[in-house]
């Protein structure tokens, strides 16, 4: 027996990630830390930084390789720092979250294995994507 989801279905996936049919909430709520070592859990980073998760602009797009339509959910958001920081992990929501550091919400997507040190004020553009293969 094998498994097979095919290039339509994979654009259906990615489709329902930002609120297609079933009723999905949609991740795009973006927030870094300061952590390593992997995620915390299913709710937040292994260290959220004090900065508020921000709504960033949920697409699809086509993989480069082999090129899929539509297999790809990216979200771009800009977030600032309120401090000097070094950021190591990066997360995706659905959920904007509340308090500061901010937490609720399901962790959709981590990216760590950077390290990017900043001053107050200064921000960084975060284009994630993750594909459906």
């Amino acid at each position: 027996m094998s498994t097979l989801v095919p290039s339509v279905g994979k654009a259906v996936i990615s489709g329902r990630m930002f609120g297609a049919t079933p009723s999905q909430a949609e991740p795009h709520y973006m927030g870094w830390g300061t952590g390593t070592g992997g995620v915390a859990g299913t709710t937040n980073l292994i260290t959220p930084a004090s900065e508020a998760r921000v709504s960033g602009t949920s697409s699809q797009v086509t993989s480069t390789s082999p090129a899929v339509t539509n297999d790809t959910h990216q979200v771009v958001a800009t977030i600032t720092a309120t401090a000097s920081k070094t950021i190591t992990e990066v997360g995706i929501f659905d959920a904007v979250g509340s308090g500061s550091p901010p937490s609720g919400g399901v962790l959709y997507a981590y990216f760590d294995g950077f390290s990017q040190a900043l001053n107050n004020g200064d921000s960084i553009q975060f284009t994630a994507k993750i594909t459906f293969t």
